[in-house]
């Protein structure tokens, strides 16, 4: 894969030297828990006013009309919340070099003002790249919890992780 610099992916300098989490250390069908963060009515509103201004995002009396009964996060406001969960309980420990895009991303159940969301995450594929080397690529199924251990979103995602050493051609 080439950048827009015109480097290719698996020659990007960065932290990943120093990552604790390579390649190597995902894992086949191992389910890892992470993270944790609660969900406000006044950031459900903010992000509702830039990005989704649909009033069930926006309003809450407007909301108990409709039948989610009740104000909720726009479905992209829930998936920003896990990125960014997932980056501080996966990724910013990983020698990750991005991802191509995801292959799922389902809305299960609405999140809430005051859901306090968790995640895990199985490795169910893992390959290292033909194109490079170097690189090592992970199927990965994440799931967003809410406190009561419901699943309110899940992701389906390849991602790109640096291998420690090429692996050698036999």
């Amino acid at each position: 894969m080439k950048l827009a610099s015109g480097q290719s992916l698996s020659h990007c300098p960065s932290m990943t030297d120093q990552a604790k989490n390579h390649w190597e250390d995902f894992q086949l069908d191992r389910t890892v828990t992470f993270g944790h963060y609660e969900v406000t009515k006044d950031e459900i509103i903010a992000f509702a006013s830039e990005f989704d201004p649909q009033p069930f995002h926006l309003d809450e009396e407007a909301a108990r009309a409709t039948p989610f009964g009740g104000l909720v996060a726009s479905g992209w406001h829930s998936c920003a919340i896990f990125m960014r969960m997932i980056y501080d309980g996966v990724l910013a420990n990983a020698a990750s070099l991005g991802a191509p895009g995801l292959a799922q991303c389902r809305w299960l159940k609405p999140v809430r003002p005051g859901d306090r969301l968790s995640g895990r995450y199985t490795c169910i594929e893992k390959r290292v790249s033909q194109s490079m080397p170097n690189v090592g690529i992970v199927e990965a199924f994440y799931e967003c919890l809410n406190q009561d251990g419901t699943v309110v979103l899940d992701w389906r995602v390849t991602q790109f992780f640096r291998c420690r050493e090429a692996p050698h051609a036999s």
